[in-house]
């Protein structure tokens, strides 16, 4: 399609990892109908001090978990390289691409290794120079969010980018808020649009809000790529589960958004094929208001415009006023142009 948009199901940590429930995962994108599912590739010492604390998302997610430690509770959700090559020929046998998000300088290595062709830059990585530098070398697609962002920093990544080798044309950017949930108030989708222009570059959503009106506004407004979390199950424990999208409504926002982009259309306004079935039904010409002899010059009370309208258009009523009839007519007489001189 013309206007397809690409959508990113964001499985991220929702695996809990577990091998198996990142199998579940691919299996639910798969029958959502997604382009891609996404994991993420991270070594929890070169991500995170050991001293840092959860952000207070996390926190308020993971009520269940005393600890307040954002090492230990990464370190859970670590996929090794093995369960990578696992799940990477997981996902070619079920006929979808994988895609994970890398989070340290030795995961982006990891994944090129792996021969991954389309690297997304998360919202914390837009103001990591070295993290962008080692991603623009490669010189593949990317795909950057840029939740906390102002302009001028997404402007300079991007500079970044492409001075390490990528081209521009290959980066695309992802509005963002990096807020789980997000309320509608903070999602301002016409930054997106900001970014388009000011970037002259190709725009998405990346969405962390409950449901799924917004990644089908932003597609109605011009995204071109969608990201998505989902979930097995919202009550899991876990950091991102609670603000993600269920099997049925993932399934739910994937029909939505490839029935907005057949609704988008063209930049052309004309009638389609079936409005042309109806144009004839439901617009008017003009007949006659009264029997007419011959000969009888016709006035603006003698006519009256009614259904179908596959005689004389009442916008050439002009045209007929003051003309003869070259016949008896009676009333309700659809005019025709042969019938007046």
């Amino acid at each position: 399609m013309k206007n397809r948009t690409i959508i990113i199901a964001e499985a991220g940590v929702n695996h809990n990892g577990d091998i198996n429930m990142a199998k579940k995962l691919i299996d639910v994108a798969v029958d959502a109908g997604v382009d891609y599912v996404k994991f993420q590739t991270f070594k929890t010492e070169k991500l995170v001090s050991v001293n840092a604390k959860k952000a207070e998302y996390q926190q308020k997610n993971m009520a269940e978990d005393s600890s307040d430690s954002q090492f230990d509770m990464l370190k859970k959700l670590e996929l090794s390289v093995n369960d990578h090559h696992e799940l990477i020929n997981y996902c070619k046998q079920k006929n979808i691409r994988f895609l994970s998000t890398a989070f340290d300088l030795e995961s982006i290595d990891l994944l090129n290794t792996l021969g991954i062709e389309l690297y997304k830059i998360p919202s914390g990585e837009i103001t990591n120079l070295p993290y962008l530098q080692k991603i623009g070398s490669l010189k593949k697609e990317v795909i950057v969010s840029t939740g906390m962002c102002v302009m001028s920093e997404i402007k300079d990544a991007v500079a970044v980018l492409v001075e390490a080798g990528t081209i521009k044309e290959n980066i695309s950017v992802l509005h963002c808020t990096t807020n789980y949930p997000t309320p509608m108030v903070d999602v301002n989708l016409n930054a997106m649009l900001s970014i388009q222009k000011q970037l002259n570059i190709s725009v998405g959503y990346s969405d962390h809000t409950l449901g799924i009106e917004v990644p089908i506004a932003a597609v109605a407004m011009g995204a071109k790529i969608i990201e998505k979390h989902f979930t097995l199950d919202k009550t899991l424990p876990g950091p991102d589960h609670k603000a993600s999208l269920e099997p049925a409504e993932l399934i739910a926002m994937v029909k939505a958004i490839r029935n907005i982009e057949n609704a988008l259309g063209n930049f052309d306004k004309e009638p389609t094929p079936t409005e042309m079935q109806n144009m004839l039904v439901v617009r008017k010409s003009i007949h006659l208001n009264k029997d007419c002899k011959k000969g009888k010059i016709l006035q603006a009370d003698d006519l009256i415009m009614k259904r179908p309208g596959d005689g004389i258009s009442p916008m050439e009523l002009k045209n007929v006023i003051g003309k003869k009839v070259k016949s008896d007519f009676p009333n309700e007489y659809k005019l025709q142009k042969s019938d007046i001189e």
